[in-house]
């Protein structure tokens, strides 16, 4: 199985309210993206795609309008952590993402994966998908889920 992978990177806060050490206090991280797609390779004379599973670019810019772009700069926020989304809300113009679940980096790679995996989905008929996400939360930490 031929697969591409593209490398992303944002910023943002989270909290694990329940957790024993540190993480549970208001903190951030640099957050690394992989998104790994596989689909058969475009065989289309004069396309800019040809060639391609999916050009890098264009992998970029729907990881961004889908994801990237709504998760940079926010804080992700548990929607059952009342203080603290009371906190965010009391703060104008605050860059506030609400998740069903704790902000673990094994539980954002799961709603990243579910949000991206119908941004990819055979766009060309060729097949193409989303079959592996990596979200690292720091250089030595992360988690990965895939679409076997």
């Amino acid at each position: 199985m031929l697969t591409i992978t593209r490398k992303l990177e944002f910023d943002a806060g989270h909290r694990i309210p329940d957790h024993k050490s540190q993480c549970r206090n208001l903190h951030g991280h640099r957050y690394t993206l992989e998104i790994t797609l596989t689909g058969a390779v475009i065989n289309a004379e004069g396309n800019s795609d040809n060639g391609m599973i999916m050009d890098f670019s264009d992998i970029k810019a729907l990881a961004k309008q889908h994801l990237v772009d709504v998760w940079d700069h926010a804080f992700l926020v548990y929607e059952k952590d009342d203080k603290v989304r009371e906190f965010l809300a009391s703060l104008p113009d605050h860059k506030t993402v609400v998740i069903d679940r704790i902000p673990t980096v094994e539980n954002l790679a799961q709603v990243a994966f579910n949000i991206l995996k119908g941004a990819y989905t055979d766009r060309y008929g060729t097949g193409l998908r989303l079959t592996k996400l990596v979200l690292h939360e720091t250089p030595n930490c992360w988690a990965e889920i895939g679409d076997a």
